[in-house]
């Protein structure tokens, strides 16, 4: 039987629409924290709950859907889709002005509602794709990338217009992902089969070397990703009072291009891991954003142009590689139990970016700015390359891209 199915391409299609659509959600409180520390009296630490809340529930809906086997003996569109609608409703009640602690407990429950959706994403395409599954994957986490930075791009046009539309926006497309996930999303003819609840197969991940490498080099990378993009706003209002021409016009449209940036770096890297290896590929993409992590400082008084094209290869670079991790474990681990999998490593990285996210605002109040906050950022990759490095010399990385690793 062909390994290319018809229809493989509009499914792709589909799916990464949806995973836009309701991937706006993530960041939609993030994108207007300068608002809401004026509105609700915040200081930058108990901003900072308003990203780490949906960290710590996209972890412990993970944690908890990998523990019962969840995205394995569920029917992955109707999961998404349920989901995606819960994300709306959750999403939509910070309308309502609420206090800080229930506009915390509303983000949680988003992060909670998007772990439903992520894991469930990555796995549903693995079932459509065999041959450029890297590429399949990095065009999924490309179309992440673009829903997380919607929030910065609504912010971007709505300048003169008050904060609630950027909410109302974000829920607005999280619904339409809804529908998208329940009409239109179906399994491929490489479905990986249904499995029993057996709690026992997450500790495969920490007892497989291969799959325990290959998760050590994602977390290096999630210790950079979620941090960077949590910040980078906050870097950027900072540098603007510096220059006297800020890159992009203004620091909300900077973050959206800058974090867009990353659906390129996603695709490359979904080609560059099919042909030449998915250890190579997401060595050589953490190499890069490990730089421009510690370059970020040096370019924070500019001049802008240096600043842009930093920014946006580290945009593209710190990102490039994520699909590719994902990737790896679809073809790494049981195959009755990959969502499984997927989402014990999503959870456990997640989980370090809450660490990541909660360490940047009091390294910028010790510091006495932002200029120099991303280099505690720089060991994440550092340690991925390493771990990467490791599994290449495996018998197991023959696993990897038939062949390619």
């Amino acid at each position: 039987m062909s390994d290319q199915p018809a229809g493989r391409w509009s499914a792709l299609m589909v799916i990464c629409l949806g995973v836009v659509g309701v991937l706006a959600t993530w960041f939609s409180a993030t994108a207007i924290v300068p608002e809401l520390i004026k509105v609700w009296h915040l200081s930058n630490n108990a901003a900072s709950w308003l990203t780490n809340a949906v960290q710590l529930g996209f972890v412990l809906g993970a944690l908890s859907a990998s523990l019962v086997n969840l995205p394995d003996i569920i029917r992955l569109n109707r999961l998404m889709a349920l989901s995606a609608l819960l994300a709306a409703i959750s999403n939509s009640l910070l309308l309502l002005n609420p206090s800080l602690e229930v506009a915390i407990l509303l983000r949680f429950l988003t992060g909670m509602c998007l772990a439903g959706v992520y894991p469930a994403a990555l796995k549903l395409m693995a079932t459509w794709f065999t041959k450029g599954r890297g590429l399949a994957l990095g065009f999924l986490i490309g179309a992440l990338t673009i829903g997380s930075s919607a929030p910065h791009l609504f912010r971007a046009v709505t300048d003169n217009i008050q904060w609630q539309w950027v909410v109302l926006v974000s829920s607005s497309t999280s619904l339409f992902a809804a529908v998208l996930f329940s009409w239109k999303v179906k399994e491929g003819p490489y479905a990986f089969g249904k499995a029993l609840f057996d709690p026992k197969q997450c500790l495969k991940v920490f007892t497989s070397k291969p799959l325990f490498l290959v998760n050590m080099g994602y977390f290096g990378h999630m210790w950079e990703l979620y941090a960077m993009w949590a910040w980078l706003l906050a870097y950027a209002n900072a540098a603007s009072l510096h220059l006297v021409s800020f890159p992009f016009g203004s620091p909300s449209m900077f973050c959206f291009i800058v974090v867009a940036s990353g659906s390129v770096g996603c695709i490359l890297g979904g080609i560059l891991s099919d042909r030449f290896g998915r250890c190579y590929t997401t060595i050589g993409m953490m190499l890069v954003s490990g730089c421009c992590a510690l370059l970020m400082g040096f370019v924070f008084d500019g001049p802008g142009w240096l600043l842009a094209i930093v920014a946006v290869i580290w945009g593209m670079s710190i990102i490039g590689d994520s699909a590719q991790f994902s990737a790896a474990v679809t073809e790494l681990a049981d195959k009755d139990f990959v969502g499984t999998a997927l989402a014990l490593q999503l959870g456990i990285g997640f989980a370090l970016t809450v660490i990541a996210i909660s360490i940047l605002p009091l390294l910028a109040n010790a510091l006495g700015g932002w200029q120099w906050v991303f280099l505690i950022l720089v060991p994440g990759p550092v340690i991925g390359c390493v771990a990467m490095a490791l599994l290449r010399k495996l018998p197991d990385a023959e696993r990897l891209a038939a062949g390619a690793k």
